[in-house]
């Protein structure tokens, strides 16, 4: 493990308290965390991937591109013919995918998001039968690098966000008619930041404090309205760093106010970026993470070890534009989790090593995958199919 920043220290009345009660704290048996690693495929079949019950046996199964791999042996069985892709030189047709009963029979279906800018589809789970898997379109273009399929709106199911053909943010949800092309709503107006086809940086969080989720990208967020279907929204600019993957809003030190996470897609560099108060509105701080890596193109927060407090999971993408582009091409496929603490000197991030060989994607998913109530982490990418198991071990 290795502890990797610190940020602004908190009240003196906050130490005080903490050091006043550590005589009296008893002492924990301190928790191991380890990762079992599954090797379900060594081919480059997917960028992205999905947890879920396909087959409605009370296990949770993979989904990588055109297959899904069934628990708990892990058989490969196909949602559409099996295509070869070449890592070294090309990109495979499942950049993105999610899990979601689309045409609402009680089974989960397939979600899918090719290269940045093409179509959007959804492919029908045949019920237990063993055919392909018919596809319909949800829309004839999802731009961005990390489209989001995530709650937009309490109380409703998750939607689609990312920019079409026009350079417009949109979201989108399944239309009354299941087959049809899923209903589109404005979120911006044409060619506003995160909406090009390669962009880069894109996430669902309530930044304001509002208790409603805007959407943000690297240069500021859209400011969700009291009615999601009035658009556009307002775009209120910010510094949130160089370009990105997925951009997660949480509040990092605690002060009440929200906070940005992100990494480099393509370079070098873990962030959180703080929000203070300042005269004119929110002021933004970039504290550095970690930057020692390159290519953490997915990026997902989850409270791995307990404690109430959210991590975050991320690593390398092996060879995202192939052997000879961006920065350490064939630097070892690291897969980490970061451990966040809050002390009297602020926040500190323990990088923990999930494994060295197999990295991520352009999507990492959590899920409790032998559900033992321990999220475990799955990914896809250019040196196959991977599931990382959560195995904990007292000492």
């Amino acid at each position: 493990m290795k502890h990797l920043c610190s940020a602004a220290p908190l009240s003196l009345a906050a130490a005080l308290i903490g050091a006043l009660a550590a005589p009296f704290t008893a002492q924990k048996r301190s928790t191991e965390i380890t990762f079992r690693k599954a090797v379900l495929d060594t081919r480059f079949v997917a960028e992205g991937c999905a947890v879920a019950d396909v087959n409605r046996d009370g296990r949770p199964d993979v989904m990588a591109g055109n297959l899904w791999y069934s628990a708990p042996d892990w058989t490969p069985r196909e949602i559409a013919p099996v295509q070869k892709f070449d890592g070294a030189t090309g990109y495979s047709n499942c950049f993105f995918v999610w899990a979601a009963d689309v045409n609402r029979d009680g089974w989960p279906d397939q979600i899918m998001v090719g290269m940045p800018g093409g179509p959007v589809v959804w492919r029908e789970n045949p019920r237990g039968g063993t055919s392909h898997w018919k596809e319909h379109v949800i829309a004839a273009c999802a731009g961005n690098e990390s489209p989001e399929f995530r709650r937009l709106f309490r109380g409703r199911p998750p939607v689609l966000v990312a920019p079409d053909e026009r350079h417009t943010m949109r979201w989108l949800e399944p239309d009354s008619e299941p087959t049809a092309p899923f209903r589109s709503h404005v979120i911006g107006e044409p060619n506003q930041p995160g909406t090009q086809q390669f962009s880069h940086g894109l996430g669902i969080g309530d930044v304001n404090g509002d208790g409603r989720p805007d959407v943000v990208t690297k240069d500021g967020w859209y400011e969700a309205p009291s009615d999601p279907l009035t658009g556009p929204w307002p775009f209120r600019p910010a510094k949130l760093g160089p370009d990105a993957a997925q951009m997660h809003v949480y509040d990092v030190n605690g002060d009440g106010l929200a906070d940005v996470i992100s990494s480099s897609a393509h370079q070098i560099g873990i962030w959180w970026h703080e929000q203070r108060r300042g005269p004119n509105g929110a002021e933004w701080v970039q504290h550095t993470i970690d930057d020692t890596w390159s290519q953490s193109h997915a990026i997902e927060l989850v409270d791995i070890n307990g404690d109430g407090l959210m991590d975050f999971v991320t690593g390398k993408r092996f060879w995202a534009h192939g052997p000879t582009g961006d920065v350490q091409p064939d630097a070892p496929a690291v897969l980490y989790w970061y451990e966040l603490k809050r002390g009297p000197q602020g926040p500190t991030w323990t990088r923990h090593e999930i494994d060295n060989d197999s990295g991520v994607g352009t999507q990492l998913t959590i899920a409790d995958v032998n559900k033992d109530g321990l999220p475990d982490v799955v990914v896809a990418n250019k040196k196959g199919v991977f599931v990382h198991v959560q195995v904990r071990r007292r000492r």
